[in-house]
């Protein structure tokens, strides 16, 4: 019998990855050594690292958009064949560089659903748990307090600015108009209020129900609650900056479920220490997983004039289902290519 496959899985937090690869292990084909440490190869010493652990391994199993693969960290695997992620694109992976060097990159597909997806649910689990101060009062009640200082915020008749209007803007839009009453305001580069129009009617809301701003500055002027939905690239890249924060009324509150990087982090924590908003929630950072020294870790949020804010560690697709059906196609995936067939899903 040839020798097993060597397999590395990545960034795996849960553990929930060795299950579906089991039949692939007790048959003999491949040796799985996990991983669940995330090595930021944006740092010189932790991509070296990286490179070292992985040299040994003809697959590895990724999460999307936790660990990075350069052409500089795709050129220090010379044994890697087979490159597997979720979903069906991963901006954390250069295939281009990937294909030059023979590696096949293959990913998964999302599980349909009749209800609102993961993000979404999770967006609203951050809005509502800014607005009503959830995670603060459960801190306060098991330390022996009560009631706070400051008092719910009330969504309806609040104005929901949505940056971006895609498949995650949209579902919260509808969500915002249906279940809150919400007025839905919406901007991006390429949005007009014809396409808002389409997409309102696709909802089942009335026409109109979405209007488009005339600038990025007059959605962030006009909100109450600003929910990020936009696709990170360098044209995206800080496109929540110093300006539009100072523009946002000093009762706002800003959701991030989308890409850390679309905010100026630097402007955002400025203006949340210096209390000019009422609070932001975030799903997603500049460096994940957060460094334990982070300033979003250490700073007293709440206190003594600063801003509110909840944190959450990028769990906005992190439902078990989703992730453990991703597991099981990578599995398959892996199976077809072992077998010397075609391999689903691949994505260069």
């Amino acid at each position: 019998m040839s020798r097993p496959i060597k397999v590395a899985i990545l960034d795996d937090y849960q553990n929930l990855a060795p299950a579906k690869f089991e039949s692939l292990v007790s048959s003999g084909r491949v040796e799985l050594t996990s991983f669940p440490q995330t090595l930021d190869t944006r740092d010189a010493k932790d991509r070296a690292a990286l490179i070292e652990r992985l040299q040994p391994f003809e697959v590895i199993s990724t999460m999307r958009e936790r660990t990075v693969f350069t052409e500089e960290v795709l050129e220090g695997l010379p044994n890697l064949k087979l490159l597997l992620t979720t979903g069906l694109r991963n901006a954390s992976i250069d295939s281009i560089a990937a294909a030059k060097r023979g590696i096949i990159v293959a990913g998964t597909e999302s599980r349909s659903t009749s209800g609102p997806d993961a993000t979404t649910q999770h967006t609203w689990a951050l809005i509502l748990g800014l607005a009503r101060h959830i995670a603060r009062d459960d801190h306060a009640v098991k330390n022996g307090g009560w009631q706070g200082q400051t008092l719910a915020v009330g969504l309806p008749g609040l104005t929901l600015g949505l940056l971006g209007l895609g498949k995650l803007g949209a579902a919260t839009a509808r969500i915002a108009v249906l279940a809150f009453n919400l007025k839905v305001i919406a901007w991006s580069s390429s949005l007009t209020q014809e396409k808002a129009d389409e997409t309102a009617k696709s909802l089942g809301l009335p026409v109109g129900s979405i209007t488009v701003t005339p600038s990025k500055l007059d959605l962030f002027r006009a909100a109450d609650i600003v929910s990020v939905h936009y696709v990170l690239s360098e044209r995206s890249r800080g496109i929540v900056g110093k300006e539009e924060l100072a523009v946002l009324k000093p009762s706002a509150l800003l959701v991030n479920t989308s890409r850390g990087p679309l905010i100026d982090e630097a402007a955002l924590l400025e203006t949340l220490k210096a209390g000019r908003i009422h609070g932001a929630a975030l799903d997603v950072f500049n460096k994940e997983p957060l460094p334990l020294d982070s300033e979003w870790r250490t700073t007293k949020w709440g206190e003594d004039g600063r801003s509110e804010v909840l944190l959450s560690p990028h769990m906005g697709y992190g439902e078990a289902d989703n992730i453990s059906s991703w597991y099981a196609q990578t599995a398959v995936n892996l199976q077809h290519w072992l077998d010397g067939n075609e391999v689903p899903n691949r994505l260069n």
